[in-house]
């Protein structure tokens, strides 16, 4: 038998443009359960979501892991020009391709995202009813919340930006980068402590990391409200939160969780912050608490078979 690919890289079209992809196929005959995969806020596939989606091929099911249109290995000018309505078009565009696969059962597709995605698979799942399962982790769940862990003072700063920038978009100029992390008083979409040393240690290579985005994004944050879908989720929903993330605050999803009608959690406590929960310690402990989640929903039969 030939030794099956521990990754293979392919595309997908999202509108106009191609998303780059990783695939992770598992061993065995298939069709197999599928989970998909995206970054939160300017994140992209080599922040160490090789890392999750290893585990799941592990585990069985085929991961398919993509950038967004703009980000990283992906088409789409301009650069770093981070849309809500386009992240989640490339949601259902990753999810139709996902389906489209032949070693992938359809029926048996999830969806998981990090940080800025963990409210976009929320949204794609209640719009997509044949979604099986979501896992969303550490999440931003409403604008309100977000723009609080931000304060005042910057929220004033990142405004000045956004308006210039949506000028630039409307006049046809120049986008209006910024930088999507940064250390405590410096301007950026996130600069809490921690944030800048955080983001950028989940890149191997860390001049892979861009560490910009068009500042417009921001005027629209305020709006952009996904846990307000999740009384209408009919798949199970896993939370996974860090009761001391200043980015996503823990309190607000957790109460999208209870909202879910087949929703549950998980709090790693207080001692954690935002980006611990992609490595060591506290990554074995949410992945192995992700993967057991998947296997019960996704393959049901294997893991009565395990018990």
């Amino acid at each position: 038998m030939m030794a099956v690919k521990e990754r293979e890289d392919l595309n997908f079209r999202s509108g106009r443009e191609r998303c780059a992809a990783w695939l992770y196929r598992p061993e065995g005959e298939g069709p197999h359960p599928c989970v998909v995969l995206a970054h939160g806020f300017a994140g992209t596939r080599e922040a160490r979501l090789w890392a999750f989606a290893e585990r799941f091929r592990e585990a069985g099911m085929v991961a398919l892991v993509f950038d967004y249109r703009y980000f990283g290995d992906s088409e789409g000018e301009p650069r770093q020009l981070l849309s809500i309505a386009s992240q989640l078009e490339d949601w259902r565009s990753a999810l139709a391709f996902a389906r489209s696969l032949e070693e992938v059962d359809g029926e048996r597709v999830a969806l998981w995202g990090t940080s800025f995605s963990g409210g976009h698979v929320v949204r794609t799942a209640v719009e997509d009813v044949g979604v099986a399962a979501v896992v969303s982790q550490a999440p931003y769940t409403t604008g309100v919340s977000a723009l609080l862990a931000a304060g005042p003072r910057e929220i004033a700063r990142l405004t000045i930006g956004g308006v210039l920038d949506g000028l630039a978009a409307i006049t046809g100029g120049e986008p209006m980068r910024i930088p999507a992390v940064a250390p405590p008083g410096r301007r950026g979409a996130m600069s809490q402590p921690g944030a800048f040393a955080g983001y950028t240690s989940l890149y191997e290579d860390p001049r892979r990391f861009r560490n910009e985005v068009c500042a417009r994004v921001l005027l629209g944050l305020a709006l952009y409200n996904p846990a307000l879908a999740a009384p209408k989720l009919r798949c199970p929903l896993l939370v996974c939160v860090v009761g001391g993330d200043d980015i996503t605050p823990a309190a607000s999803a957790l109460r999208m969780a209870d909202r879910a009608p087949l929703g549950e959690s998980v709090d790693y406590g207080l001692e954690w912050g935002h980006f611990d929960i992609y490595l060591g310690e506290l990554f074995e402990r949410v992945v192995a608490d992700q993967t057991d989640f998947l296997t019960r929903i996704l393959m049901p039969v294997e893991a009565i078979a395990a018990v």
